[in-house]
């Protein structure tokens, strides 16, 4: 996608919300009807343009305004069309758009493909067909309609939604439903959304032109989107990218995490949803925050808005509570939270304000001393902040409902303006529990700006943690250091793959590890024999022991048959094995395609890992690193990373799996050598990028590490290419 179509999605957009006129096609005196609801909304969200409704039934409507019976008829052309009529119906009012010179569109109606049935679907390409000929800006099918403050313009009809303001948040997403749980669950905190956009099936703008188009808006400090599936992955890493290094966090939910989901997902929008280990390793690397739940979009919003992302994850806490210093250290248990100690610097400082028998630990119980003294409590905060351990530090606190309620809090007012005049360490309140905003608590809301107000010690913690991760990942930029495949590289991967057929296919062990050989991923002595006599000789050639493995394209899991026999010496012992192989693949794949047989140098010693490549439906080719061998069933304990990848994010991935302590020696073992396999990780990426489109598989298990700083090699490897 070029710099030039980019920029025509973009001001689609921006015509989508800021239209000169709208027609409403379908407008009708029904009770309770669509159109009706639609031109109300925009009426009250105090739209400047003309309204003009369409219906060739209907002469007036909506208490005597003029009703015209095409889009041709309008007294001007129309600018944005809101579609509520179905089906065929819907495809031809896109069709008179575009010859009426329109340049936007929000189709309400459903039925184009998000059940599934064939029918839909063939409507939804015919649909798709006219809006890219019609060169529209289309929201939807399948969608509620937006809201843009900036503009006063407002198609989402919703009576809970209160006059419309400016706000630094933007919330979009496939489904209005989620989208406007996040908008009110906001507004009752105090934070206004500038922008409600709902994007339905996207078959026309999809949600990478929205964020690229909120990354540029001057209100939105904080873009939220709620994901069912992502169309083009590359669009929406680069959309995100370009939010990132506008200052613009984006928070998402993300459905795809079970089976279920999937299946919803498949039923609500037409599309296929990816796996949620997949989309984070790629919406990490690119400043997406995915969360759980809106009670988590919504804690992690109100510390965006109010405060620069913190520079790591580490938490310091003030509290006035020993019950809720240890909530909070068990909610940092829980989550992989850290609680760092402080220095003995800030214990010889905080020691004569609260007392020596206080615990001095993180957080930090202030007891009586900080609640009875404003003096105290603002030099706890300082000493604190000072620590070098903590990156952003919780205070215990809850908003008052009613004036004069609740004294202490008047203390935060000062906390806030030190932050205002100084920067520095974020500052969050945290409570107990969720608690409800009253008109005063709002309003005393609105006084701290710098300071994000966070309920609930679980939801609290992570959010605090998880903008602090968001900070320490765009302060590390790994973009300029990925390993992107070089033209080189990419020609010899082409020559390796000279003569292999497209299509699906997977490839031979043989073949697999030329591959990983490319980019330095070296095997054990190997030698391809045909016959017992040929084993025999090999074996001796290599001397020790020796593994025998059947080689065929036709057979992925060759241990599953008898295809692989390990610790073999002599003669005797190899012509038998080899004579077993045979006998096993006759037995078990009596129609395999058989290459031949590997005999092949057998690796003792080392960590047995696993490091492969998956496509993911939706986010692209993955890299995959964990424990190997049984324990790749068995315990699942892998991470996974972006494509291309960076060596920072390889150490990422090895530290986040338990293999990668394993590699630091355990219980006596010698240590492997970590910087080896981080660096194949980063080279099996490369591999990946350099394959690009064709590539769907790649696994490399196992992978030994050996000891010392003997590198690793790949004893079985398999590829599997696509069309």
């Amino acid at each position: 996608m070029n710099a030039e179509h980019i920029q025509r999605r973009v001001d689609g957009v921006r015509h989508l919300v800021n239209p000169k006129n709208v027609a409403i096609v379908g407008a009708s005196d029904r009770p309770g009807n669509w159109a009706m609801g639609v031109w109300q909304a925009l009426d009250k969200g105090g739209y400047g343009g003309s309204i003009y409704p369409v219906n060739p039934r209907n002469e007036t409507v909506w208490g005597g305004k003029t009703c015209y019976a095409s889009l041709a008829a309008l007294p001007e052309a129309p600018d944005h069309v809101v579609v509520v009529v179905p089906g065929e119906a819907a495809i031809a009012t896109i069709e008179e758009a575009g010859r009426c010179g329109a340049r936007s569109a929000t189709v309400f109606s459903s039925g184009f493909g998000e059940g599934g049935d064939p029918e839909g679907r063939a409507r939804g390409v015919k649909l798709s067909a006219a809006i890219a000929k019609a060169g529209l800006a289309v929201s939807g099918p399948n969608c509620l309609g937006n809201i843009a403050a900036p503009f006063g313009f407002q198609t989402l009809r919703d009576d809970r939604v209160p006059d419309l303001a400016r706000g630094p948040v933007a919330v979009l997403g496939q489904s209005g439903g989620i989208v406007m749980a996040i908008f009110r669950a906001l507004y009752a905190r105090g934070i206004r959304c500038g922008y409600s956009l709902t994007t339905g099936n996207e078959l026309g703008l999809t949600t990478p032109d929205y964020i690229r188009f909120l990354a540029g808006d001057a209100d939105t400090k904080v873009i939220v989107c709620f994901i069912e599936s992502i169309r083009d992955a590359r669009d929406f890493r680069d959309a995100c990218r370009v939010a990132r290094d506008a200052g613009k966090p984006i928070v998402a939910m993300k459905i795809g995490g079970s089976e279920a989901s999937r299946a919803a997902a498949l039923a609500h929008t037409g599309s296929l949803a990816g796996a949620l280990d997949c989309f984070d390793a790629v919406a990490r690397s690119v400043g997406v925050i995915r969360v759980d739940t809106i009670d988590d979009v919504v804690e992690l919003t109100d510390f965006l808005v109010h405060s620069p992302p913190p520079k790591g994850p580490r938490l310091g806490a003030l509290t006035f509570s020993g019950g809720l210093k240890g909530l909070m250290l068990e909610a940092g248990a829980r989550h992989g939270i850290d609680f760092p100690d402080v220095s003995q610097a800030t214990r010889d400082k905080l020691a004569p304000i609260v007392g020596v028998g206080t615990s001095l630990g993180n957080p930090l119980d202030a007891g009586f001393a900080a609640l009875s003294s404003a003096e105290a409590y603002f030099k706890c905060i300082d000493i604190m902040l000072e620590d070098e351990n903590i990156d952003t530090l919780l205070v215990q606190e809850e908003l008052p409902q009613v004036e004069g309620t609740n004294r202490k809090a008047q203390n935060l007012k000062v906390v806030n303006r030190n932050i205002a005049a100084h920067g520095g360490k974020p500052v969050a309140v945290i409570s107990m529990v969720s608690y409800m905003f009253t008109d005063y608590s709002r309003g005393f809301r609105k006084e701290l700006t710098h300071l994000p107000v966070l309920h609930e010690v679980d939801k609290g913690v992570r959010a605090a943690a998880a903008a602090g991760r968001y900070g320490a990942l765009v302060a590390r930029h790994d973009d300029a250091s990925r390993d992107h495949a070089d033209e080189a590289l990419k020609a010899k991967v082409a020559a390796c793959l000279n003569g292999v057929p497209s299509g699906m296919a997977a490839l031979d062990e043989r073949k697999s590890k030329e591959l990983l050989a490319l980019v330095g991923i070296r095997s054990p002595h190997e030698v391809v024999v045909r016959t017992a006599d040929e084993a025999v000789r090999a074996a001796n050639d290599i001397s020790g022991r020796v593994v025998l493995k059947v080689l065929s394209a036709d057979i992925l899991h060759k241990s599953d048959i008898g295809g692989v026999i390990v610790g073999l010496e002599g003669e005797a012992a190899v012509r038998e094995g080899f004579q077993r192989i045979i006998a096993n693949v006759g037995k078990h794949k009596p129609d395999a395609k058989l290459d031949g047989v590997l005999v092949a140098e057998m690796i003792s010693g080392g960590v047995e890992l696993v490091a492969g490549i998956q496509r993911d439906p939706e986010v692209g080719p993955v890299v995959m690193f964990g424990a190997g061998g049984v324990l790749l069933e068995v315990a699942k304990d892998v991470s996974f990373g972006p494509v291309p990848l960076a060596p920072a994010e390889a150490r990422d991935m090895i530290a986040a799996t338990n293999a990668g302590k394993l590699l630091d020696g355990y219980r006596g073992q010698a240590a492997s050598d970590r910087t080896a396999v981080a660096t194949a990780i980063v080279a099996l990426a490369r591999l990946a990028d350099a394959l690009g489109e064709r590539i769907e598989a790649i696994d490399i298990n196992p992978l030994v590490a050996l000891p010392g700083q003997g590198g690793l090699v790949a004893l079985d490897g398999l590829v599997v290419l696509r069309d």
